[in-house]
């Protein structure tokens, strides 16, 4: 990671990591080329400390991503973390995201802004991950990439950007298939991604942003248990194969981002965007399980439409003397509309109508941030944002025993945040933050209970307390970042019950995670570098509280670890590149460890903790206007037998999802510039 890298998240400015008041780690495009496929964000981010980002080897289901424990929880998607994509949201309004729609190859750069700071984005903003897409430069560019590799795995790539005048462009398309590791786990996915930059005048930028996912057919083979994971780690489960367990999602999406200099000291921003998300998921629900009048089938599909829009005003001025102040002002509302079914799976097939709603949600928030510079030493920042979430469905399937379920739930929370920066010398800089975060139910979550129909509405919102201290430091081409944090949540948002791929959520009173994350990186001279990236994570129920319901009803002790939480995980690199040798080469070592997850809230069992080491190596050839980039990859280079993720609290104990046993991947990129 270089030292020098440009950020935006913590401040919504263009600044140093050095300098941002928060912990805040990115990676760049020359990494998220050679960290894999670039098909999956935990490719690239496990070189990030303070952040947990497991590959199912499902992509019916997403990636888990979590920060500092927050998102943990979930089975499908991405909760308690904000995603971000070139201004525009990716996380829905009710705190809901999803990752798979992100075109990582014509991917500038990634950042992660952990801690405090990352509340004033909002609900569910444990953590915030925000993409920026490259721009046309001045020679026209054109590119094109092939990748192969272990379980039918083949990925291909074209890329073409300019810029000309006032204008800018980058289009990019790419295709992705894989057969899967696991029986019935085949997928193909393809994206279009279009950027245009506009500079409408000295004071007036416009960004507009088009983005096209479609994932016609991905196979869901479901969890494993313990001994079917010791026995065979490649194999299905039988309901996956009768029911054809699977997902299929289309999703245009379009926005802009606009920027105006009102003067030199004041800027004027907004955004607006909408998109359609269209579903069809088929679960692993046994026949029998679906005839009850209240039950909503196994094949869930909505048509999505959601749109937004946002205006802030930015102000920098001087207090006093050597006072400098800014003050950010903001509003933002999105909307959310499901057309919503549930239909009886019937062997894979489609049958009688159980479900048929319409699901809407609101979103409006105030933003209010202010910043100052006393001097040369010292700095801080204050904020609040105000949050109002209201979640209303309109049930249109009333049946002989299937009441009505029409209803409506508001949660409304303040996120206030307080921090301090102290510049102790040149290359050391120290901070620290406290905040209140607050996150409400998504609607995927309240849409079931264990024993009744409707909206969960017994859900609250959780709220939590965060307080965080961090140093950086850099000198002589070291960097190194360090912080330490502690984090108290009331109502903490649990998995309840997870049947046949349909979860129920719980409060579960009071919880505590603290934790230490530490980011090294090394330039070493002769071409030699290192990175590594350690995150250590205490996190545990303080209350005991009683999971499930019925016959299934299990006490959940106080001390108790959280589920889908790694205590420990780390990442660390030895590379070497040097210059103008062997045609650009460039070669690491990379150990990944994944510390032990325990699979549910009464800790039952856990998968066993594992260290990964994977090998790459590239070249880079260029040949006047034309460059040639191939790279190999051998991952899990010792074939270690592990588990990559856990779908928390599931209710017949498939709680294990296998990693891949040693894989490779071969690529290569052509790259013209005219």
């Amino acid at each position: 990671m270089p030292v020098d890298t440009i950020v935006v998240s913590a401040t919504r400015a263009e600044t140093r990591i050095f300098d941002a008041p928060a912990a805040i780690g990115a990676v760049g495009a020359d990494t998220i080329s050679i960290a894999g496929p670039q098909v999956n964000l935990s490719e690239s981010l496990s070189r990030v400390a303070g952040i947990s980002i497991l590959n199912r080897q499902n992509y019916a289901q997403d990636l888990q991503l979590s920060i500092r424990g927050f998102g943990a929880r979930s089975t499908f998607g991405v909760r308690g973390v904000r995603l971000i994509v070139d201004g525009i949201p990716a996380t829905m309004p009710d705190g809901q995201g999803q990752a798979s729609s992100i075109a990582l190859s014509s991917a500038a750069r990634i950042e992660v802004l952990r801690g405090p700071l990352a509340l004033l984005y909002g609900n569910a903003a444990g953590g915030v991950v925000q993409v920026f897409t490259q721009s046309g430069g001045p020679l026209p560019t054109a590119s094109g990439s092939f990748a192969a590799g272990s379980f039918g795995l083949r990925r291909e790539d074209a890329t073409f950007s300019m810029a000309s005048g006032e204008h800018a462009f980058m289009f990019d398309v790419s295709r992705f298939d894989t057969d899967g590791y696991r029986e019935h786990s085949a997928a193909t996915r393809e994206i279009a991604n279009v950027k245009w930059d506009w500079k409408a005048s000295a004071r007036t930028h416009v960004v507009g942003v088009v983005n096209l996912f479609d994932q016609p057919r991905a196979q869901d083979p479901l969890g494993l248990t313990r001994a079917q994971w010791e026995q065979d780690p490649r194999q299905v489960q039988p309901i996956a194969i009768q029911n054809d367990t699977r997902k299929s999602v289309r999703q245009p999406q379009a926005g802009a981002v606009i920027e105006h200099a009102l003067d030199d000291d004041t800027t004027l921003g907004g955004r607006v965007y909408f998109g359609e998300r269209h579903l069809d998921n088929a679960l692993g629900v046994p026949l029998a399980a679906q005839l009850p009048p209240t039950s909503s089938g196994g094949i869930v599909a909505f048509d999505r439409d959601y749109q937004g829009a946002a205006l802030q005003l930015d102000r920098r001025f001087r207090v006093a003397g050597d006072v400098a102040a800014r003050l950010l002002a903001g509003l933002t509302y999105d909307r959310m509309h499901d057309d919503r079914q549930g239909y009886i799976n019937n062997n894979g097939q489609r049958g009688a109508l159980k479900r048929n709603e319409d699901d809407y949600v609101d979103n409006t928030d105030a933003l209010l941030q202010a910043s100052a510079d006393f001097g040369e030493r010292w700095s801080a920042i204050a904020g609040v944002r105000a949050t109002r979430v209201k979640f209303d469905t309109k049930d249109h399937f009333i049946a002989p025993g299937n009441p009505d379920d029409s209803g409506t739930i508001e949660y409304r929370g303040n996120n206030p945040v307080l921090g301090a920066t102290w510049r102790a010398a040149e290359g050391l800089h120290v901070y620290a933050n406290l905040g209140r975060g607050f996150e409400t139910p998504t609607f995927t979550e309240l849409a079931y209970r264990n024993d009744a129909s409707g909206l969960n509405t017994a859900l609250q919102a959780s709220t939590s307390r965060h307080a965080e201290i961090g140093a950086k430091w850099r000198g002589a081409g070291q960097s190194l970042d360090v912080a330490a944090y502690d984090i108290r949540t009331d109502n903490e948002l649990v998995v309840d019950q997870n049947v046949g791929g349909r979860s129920t959520f719980r409060n579960a009173g009071r919880t505590t995670r603290t934790g230490l994350e530490l980011q090294h990186s090394g330039d070493w001279g002769a071409g030699w570098s290192t990175l590594l990236a350690v995150t250590a994570l205490r996190a545990r129920f303080d209350e005991a509280f009683t999971s499930g319901s019925g016959s299934a009803a299990v006490p959940v002790n106080a001390g108790n670890r959280l589920p889908g939480v790694p205590e420990r995980n780390a990442y660390g690199e030895i590379a070497y590149a040097p210059r103008g040798a062997w045609g650009g080469l460039n070669a690491a070592v990379e150990v990944v460890y994944l510390g032990r997850l325990y699979v549910d809230d009464v800790n039952s069992d856990s998968t066993p903790a594992a260290t990964v080491v994977n090998l790459r190596a590239g070249l880079r050839y260029r040949f006047g206007a034309l460059e040639i980039l191939p790279l190999l990859r051998l991952d899990n280079a010792t074939d270690r037998k592990y588990v990559g993720s856990v779908i928390v609290n599931e209710a017949n104990k498939r709680f294990f999802e296998p990693a891949l046993p040693r894989n490779w991947m071969a690529a290569i990129t052509g790259r013209y510039r005219f």
